[in-house]
């Protein structure tokens, strides 16, 4: 029988590669800027058509190449950076592996232009489809140009396979800003269909976080430092006060190599544990230096991926610094007492204090402690002392002897008389619901009765509701009186603008105004006045978490965010009227039994049920 087994051609290996490193514009951006960085290169400059698929092009006034080096640097696995096994474990520059460029000759068509600052004249090289077309001598200021034309043109299927304009600009944003991050000291720009989206000149750290994030981190920056014969840290946190409902502001770099690394986040979020709400997330740049033999990059080709040889003293390292700095600057959590509803209706708050409860108040020892003078020290032991039953009321009640002990005296500051109150109400008319811990809402029915998460429920209604919006009448808009401006990040600008056309159908009234700004002069009738930016942001964290899911489209994603983001939350008190409306429009649904994530919005108890559960007529 014949062989079956063949060498696969070299046009062909060279796609099957590429698709590891070059998955889409953004990582051929990713890799060219780091390619000018290990240049030497002061001044750098991205330019962009058409999100990257017809062009992406890296300008550089760094060290450039010779003819021979020109020619190489498109051959797979050539590199200038390793020589030996043992310099993979010492890696300072960002690229070492030689893939880079020859994954994009391999899937596009590449023109370079590079001289060395010693040349007279430079080298003109143009690649098709991983093979040589044209190599001549050429006229060109020293430094690298390299353009990658018409990505994926010869593998269609894959350029099927990206997304839109709007979604692979936002990929390139993220790459150029992290690059940008790490190197303060160079100058960057970037231009997209010749419009200049950023222009950062050199600087410090401080300047650059400022420069890309938005002028109102100036004055909200914590600075983190620390010094370790093991490790180094610095950077910058977000004071509480910047936290976001949105993910983005949050980047890390070992040795100057932005990673993602869940584990140091967990570091960063228990850090600032009760400094902020525990659904927002906090801004931070923070770089680590340490000894490249601790760490493994070559795991992952994005290089985003990395492994350290003791993550443990990482995490408390990363996590003490953080602390360190917030409290070096005076950064404490305010003290946020979750106040009882139930206790706003007492007797006490709601009744008038009459003349007669004063004279009663006056006479009491308590009283008296608190308001003699020199005498807040002095406890009243006599047995008439009102002061007898403290111990009864917070400490452990005693446990009775036998079935004939008597009751445990009633708690002055009880709930529960507000809770029998609702209760009594809902005895007399069978329609009134209930609302049980502010999360769920309790109604009796024929049979029995059905338990309603309240936040599940609203969901299902919304969901339902802006889903009709989008397909038959746009939704009601409430004008504000005071239009807010609202800065975003450029990636998330990007996500906006995307949506703009439904999200007006939904009842937010936006306008773009200048450079990822846009104004809000409306929302939807149904959202209260005032928290329009707080809105809109947790609608982008929203559709953030649903972006992962491949089998929603776009609209559905957004309605299934904007639903979630404005359903109502568990702790919320709701009126008898504000239950009733959930449980008819939830009625009314479509789909009334789940949510529009799956979840079930009620549990019905049947009658017979619970006569089964109290041993009745056995």
């Amino acid at each position: 029988m014949a062989d079956i087994i063949n060498l696969l051609p070299d046009n062909l290996a060279n796609q099957i590669a590429a698709g590891e490193v070059i998955q889409r514009p953004a990582s051929a951006v990713k890799e060219l800027l780091e390619n000018a960085v290990d240049a030497g290169a002061t001044e750098i400059q991205l330019f962009i058509k058409d999100a990257g698929k017809e062009l992406v092009q890296v300008i550089d006034n760094g060290s450039g190449m010779s003819d021979t080096d020109a020619r190489m640097c498109f051959e797979r696995h050539a590199t200038s950076k390793i020589r030996s096994i043992d310099d993979l474990f010492h890696i300072r520059t960002m690229g070492f592996r030689g893939e880079a460029l020859a994954s994009i000759a391999a899937v596009s068509q590449v023109e370079l232009k590079t001289r060395r600052a010693g040349d007279e004249l430079g080298s003109f090289i143009e690649i098709d489809n991983s093979v040589i077309k044209r190599q001549e001598p050429c006229q060109a200021p020293f430094g690298t140009s390299i353009a990658m034309k018409n990505l994926f043109f010869n593998v269609p299927a894959r350029r099927n396979f990206l997304k839109s304009n709007a979604a692979e600009m936002r990929h390139i944003v993220d790459e150029f800003i992290r690059v940008a991050l790490a190197f303060p000291h160079l100058q960057f720009s970037l231009n997209s269909n010749g419009q200049q989206m950023f222009h950062l000149e050199k600087g410090s750290l401080k300047q650059r976080v400022v420069n890309i994030l938005g002028q109102h981190y100036n004055a909200k920056l914590v600075t983190v430092r620390e010094t370790t014969d093991y490790m180094n840290i610095h950077g910058f946190v977000g004071k509480p006060e910047t936290a976001k409902k949105t993910r983005g502001d949050q980047f890390f770099f070992v040795n100057n190599r932005f990673i993602k690394s869940s584990y140091l986040n967990h570091a960063v979020m228990n850090a600032f544990s009760e400094m902020i709400p525990a659904d927002s997330y906090p801004l931070y740049v923070l770089f680590i230096d340490l000894d490249p033999a601790h760490v493994d990059i070559n795991v992952h080709p994005t290089k985003q991926e990395i492994k350290f040889d003791d993550e443990r003293i990482l995490y408390a390292f990363v996590q003490s610094a953080i602390k360190h700095a917030l409290a070096q600057f005076s950064v404490t959590p305010a003290l946020d007492f979750d106040l009882d509803p139930g206790i706003q209706q007492l007797d006490a708050l709601t009744q008038p204090f009459t003349e007669q409860k004063k004279v009663q108040s006056a006479n009491t020892s308590i009283y008296k402690t608190f308001t003699h003078a020199n005498q807040a020290h002095v406890i009243d032991k006599s047995s008439n002392s009102n002061l007898q039953h403290w111990k009864e009321l917070y400490g452990e009640p005693a446990r009775p002897d036998n079935d004939h002990a008597p009751a445990p005296p009633e708690t002055p500051l009880s709930t529960a008389s507000v809770i029998d109150e609702r209760w009594q109400e809902a005895a007399t008319d069978h329609k009134v619901p209930v609302q049980v811990h502010q999360q769920y809402i309790l109604s009796q029915i024929k049979s029995g009765f059905i338990l309603i998460d309240q936040r599940a429920a609203h969901e299902r209604i919304l969901y339902e509701r802006y889903q009709k919006a989008l397909a038959e009448k746009p939704m009601a808009t409430q004008q504000s009186l005071f239009p807010q401006t609202l800065e975003l990040l450029p990636a998330d600008a990007l996500i906006v603008s995307e949506m703009l056309p439904d999200l007006q159908a939904l009842g937010y009234d936006l306008e773009p105004f200048g450079q990822h700004t846009f104004v809000v002069r409306g929302t939807p009738a149904d959202i209260q006045t005032g928290n329009e930016q707080a809105s809109i942001e947790g609608l982008l964290e929203q559709f953030k978490h649903f972006s992962s899911e491949l089998k929603l489209n776009r609209r559905e994603r957004l309605v299934r965010s904007i639903a979630r983001n404005n359903a109502i939350p568990p702790g919320k008190v709701l009126g008898s009227r504000e239950m009733q409306n959930i449980i008819d429009e939830l009625f009314a649904c479509a789909t009334p039994n789940v949510s529009p994530g799956g979840r079930f919005t009620f549990i019905s108890f049947k009658l017979n049920d619970l006569e089964k559960m109290f041993e009745r007529g056995m």
